[in-house]
């Protein structure tokens, strides 16, 4: 199965997509993870893409599309993979089409830009081990400073709030059409698309998605 997982940043599709790759075994390509690599490597692809990142926009079509297509090949992932944040613009999702990218199933976790803001801006990260608190769900005994080393947490740049106010914006503007072609009877695959509320209990959703998956290993 080739899946896509779209939603909101805050919106808790990553954790979902943990929740997926335990259970059915399916490779993740998180693309947030992806750059968040090449960013700690000093190289001229690192400097163009922190420019972006930074700023909380988009990186060029292109250059994401050409990025997902060679782990997608090195990794041999071409008929099945789970794949975390692309597309984001309706270019992206026709490059991917153009370049043999195809998709099986659509999901779309949904929840509300306020509750968004909320989970996101109280974030906090242990950057050497990645473990995430947050100020108000899950706060660390210390203020600011992680459990097991009492080393300092940080913020996220892209969890800012006004970074994330911009981020919401791209996704809103984009998701719709996004959506519209992955429904077109042209589009090769005839994919699958589910929209997920994601303002739920994490074991309602796990059900929700074991149900549909169910459904389409038949």
């Amino acid at each position: 199965m080739r899946i896509i997982l779209l939603g909101a940043p805050g919106s808790g599709k990553g954790t979902q997509a943990k929740f997926l790759t335990d259970r059915y075994g399916i490779p993740l390509i998180s693309m947030g993870e992806i750059l968040r690599n090449i960013v700690q490597k000093k190289s001229d692809l690192c400097l163009k893409i922190k420019k972006f990142i930074n700023f909380g926009r988009l990186l060029p079509d292109s250059l994401i599309i050409d990025i997902v297509e060679n782990y997608i090949n090195y990794n041999n992932y071409r008929n099945k993979f789970l794949l975390d944040g692309v597309p984001r613009t309706i270019g992206q999702a026709i490059a991917m089409k153009n370049k043999g990218i195809l998709i099986d199933i659509i999901l779309e976790f949904v929840l509300s830009d306020a509750l968004i803001i909320e989970r996101t801006v109280g974030r906090r990260i242990h950057v050497p081990s990645g473990r995430i608190y947050h100020t108000k769900f899950k706060p660390p005994k210390y203020n600011d400073l992680d459990d097991i080393t009492g080393e300092q947490l940080v913020i996220r740049k892209d969890d800012e709030k006004n970074i994330v106010h911009k981020r919401l914006r791209e996704y809103h503007k984009n998701i719709v059409s996004i959506i519209e072609f992955y429904s077109k009877r042209s589009y090769m695959n005839n994919a699958l698309y589910f929209k997920i509320d994601a303002n739920r209990n994490i074991n309602d959703i796990n059900l929700e998605l074991v149900n549909i998956f169910s459904q389409r290993l038949r």
